[in-house]
C-alpha cells in the first residue's frame, strides 16, 4: 500500500485530542497506570490512588491520547510539560531537571540557560496493551480484556501509533509556540525516531531510571525541516486537529506570537 494510503488509512481509525476535562485527563491517568505501574513497575500499584498514575507536573502540562474511533478506546498517549509557573528556581521548571540532576552536561543546551517561553518536555508517553503485540515488562494486563475484537486491518495500524504521538507531539510544541524540546530516553528509541527524520542530541549521562535512560533534545524548528516527506501530510493533518482544539486552552500555554 503506497504511504499516502497508510496514513489515510491510520487517520481513517484513530483520532488524536486533547484531554481538557477531568474526565478525559483520567482517561490518560489510567492508561499511565496500566502501563507505567502495571507493567513497567514504574511506581507500586498501591501508590497510586483510584487506578491512576499523576504527578505534580501533569497540572502545567498538556495531554494528548488517540483514541480508535471503533472501539472508542484510548490506544496511546502523552504529555508535553511546560514550565512550572510555580517553580522557585530556573532548576526546577521541567521534570528532568528534578531526577536529571548533574546527569544533563550540556553546557548550553540545558533548560536552565535558555528562556522559559521557549522550553518543554515531552514524557508520559504509553501505548495501551491491547495494541502492542508484546508487553514491556511484564505480562499483568490480558490485551483480550477489552472487549473489542481488532480486525487484520486494526493490526496493521499499530506500529504507527508511536510515530503519531511524536507527530501530536511536533505539532504541540509548534502549537504553543516552544522551540527547545527535552525528553529523557532510552537510547533506541532516539535511533528509531530517527528513521523518521526526528533527530534528538544527546544531551545528558546516562541514570537508571526504570533502565539507562539519557536527557534528549531537539531542536523544533529543525525538527519541522528535516521530518521525513512521507510523513508531511500525516504531520499536517494531525496538526489541523489540534489546532481547532488548542483555542480553547489557557492563554498561559502560547507564546503570544503562536496563539491559534
Amino acid at each position: 500500500m503506497p504511504m499516502r494510503n497508510i496514513h489515510e488509512a491510520f487517520l481513517d481509525k484513530y483520532s488524536l485530542k486533547l484531554a481538557t476535562t477531568p474526565a478525559e485527563k483520567e482517561r490518560v491517568y489510567r492508561l499511565r497506570f496500566n502501563v507505567y505501574c502495571q507493567e513497567i513497575g514504574y511506581q507500586p500499584e498501591t501508590f497510586c490512588q483510584r487506578s491512576l498514575e499523576l504527578d505534580a507536573h501533569d497540572r502545567h502540562s498538556i495531554h494528548c491520547y488517540l483514541e480508535h474511533r471503533a472501539s472508542g478506546l484510548a490506544a496511546g498517549c502523552l504529555r508535553l510539560v511546560l514550565p512550572d509557573p510555580n517553580a522557585q528556581r530556573s532548576e526546577n521548571l521541567l521534570p528532568l531537571q528534578e531526577y536529571g540532576g548533574r546527569s544533563l552536561s550540556h553546557p548550553w543546551l540545558h533548560p536552565s540557560v535558555l528562556p522559559e517561553s521557549e522550553i518543554c518536555e515531552i514524557s508520559r508517553f504509553a501505548i495501551a496493551r491491547a495494541f502492542r503485540k508484546k508487553p514491556i515488562k511484564n505480562e499483568t494486563l490480558d490485551p483480550r480484556s477489552t472487549g473489542y475484537i481488532f480486525t487484520e486491518q486494526d493490526k496493521k495500524t499499530f506500529p504507527w501509533i508511536i510515530i503519531s504521538l511524536f507527530l501530536a507531539t511536533y505539532s504541540l510544541v509548534g502549537l504553543t509556540g516552544r522551540r527547545h524540546v527535552f525528553a529523557m530516553m532510552e537510547s533506541r528509541l532516539p535511533r528509531l525516531l530517527a528513521m523518521s527524520g526526528f533527530n534528538f542530541e544527546n544531551v545528558g549521562e546516562p541514570i537508571e531510571m526504570h533502565g539507562r535512560r539519557s536527557a534528549y533534545y531537539i531542536d523544533h524548528s529543525r525538527a519541522e525541516k528535516e521530518i521525513h516527506e512521507d510523513l508531511i501530510p500525516m504531520y499536517l493533518c494531525i496538526k489541523n486537529q489540534l489546532a481547532e482544539q488548542i483555542s480553547g486552552l489557557p492563554s498561559a500555554t502560547m507564546s503570544t506570537a503562536e496563539r491559534v
